[in-house]
């Protein structure tokens, strides 16, 4: 489900670290034939179900467009296929197995803001966001590639805990503010799903043989946001400044969302 960063942490140099992450984040696994996948898929959506990750059925691809047949969907493979998404979602493994079986293309979304929220950062971002939390010794949690490895909209998605809902409703804000114009310069790149949000639970496909899936897996115990917050802000504001240093809207707002 993901390879364990832990035998790097102080045990060998900045530059070998570098050297073996791109390998790592690289690293597949690999179904031999249509049985394994399917068991393959149903182990992780368990198993997310498992470390409490309330998990929906989702559209899936069509080719390079979306099984929901919407024309001109605007995220395709990558919404909830009810409305209904945030009461429906569960993680109750004989629904979880039911679903998985009579929808064996669906792609799950699973809800934040309930057990768990996700920082979204561009891939480049996280790639160097994630050696600098390792490097310094902090508990990262689970960690999810989006995209293709070599696509712009790519992007890292770190799960932690969720924050709840503070008793100062002024402290906090739902999730579609996060990715607002007034916000960019605070989280450029950044995006924090909390509570009215989701994200594709891996393993999830995309339109044009892209997909979803664990770098880091659900093994980890869920961080602390803030504990990750800081580092990922940085790592977000430095590929904005080495991207385009004169289009900061750019990386900020969200991509197909």
């Amino acid at each position: 489900m993901g390879a364990d960063f832990g035998r790097y942490r102080g045990t060998e140099s900045r530059q070998t670290v570098e050297s073996r992450l791109p390998q790592w984040l690289r690293r597949r696994p690999k179904a031999t034939d249509a049985d394994d996948l399917a068991e393959s898929r149903e182990a992780l959506l368990l198993a997310a179900a498992a470390a409490g990750l309330p998990l929906a059925p989702a559209a899936h691809p069509a080719g390079y467009r979306c099984s929901c047949e919407r024309v001109g969907c605007p995220t395709p493979a990558r919404h909830p296929v009810s409305f209904a998404w945030q009461t429906q979602s569960t993680t109750d493994a004989a629904q979880i197995k039911r679903w998985a079986e009579g929808q064996p293309q669906a792609n799950f979304i699973t809800a934040t803001g309930m057990v768990h929220d996700v920082l979204d950062v561009p891939l480049e971002a996280g790639r160097s966001a994630l050696e600098r939390l390792l490097e310094a010794g902090v508990d990262v949690g689970p960690v999810a590639e989006f995209g293709a490895s070599n696509g712009d909209d790519a992007r890292l998605l770190f799960f932690t805990a969720t924050r709840g809902t503070p008793d100062d409703e002024d402290e906090w804000w739902p999730c579609e503010l996060d990715c607002h114009p007034e916000t960019m310069d605070e989280h450029p790149g950044l995006r924090w799903h909390c509570r009215g949000s989701y994200v594709l639970v891996p393993p999830a496909k995309l339109p044009g043989e892209h997909g979803v899936s664990w770098v880091r897996g659900l093994e980890h115990p869920l961080p602390d946001p803030l504990t990750l917050l800081e580092t990922l802000t940085d790592a977000c504001a430095r590929y904005v400044g080495e991207d385009d240093p004169d289009d900061h809207h750019a990386v900020a707002w969200p991509l197909g969302r």
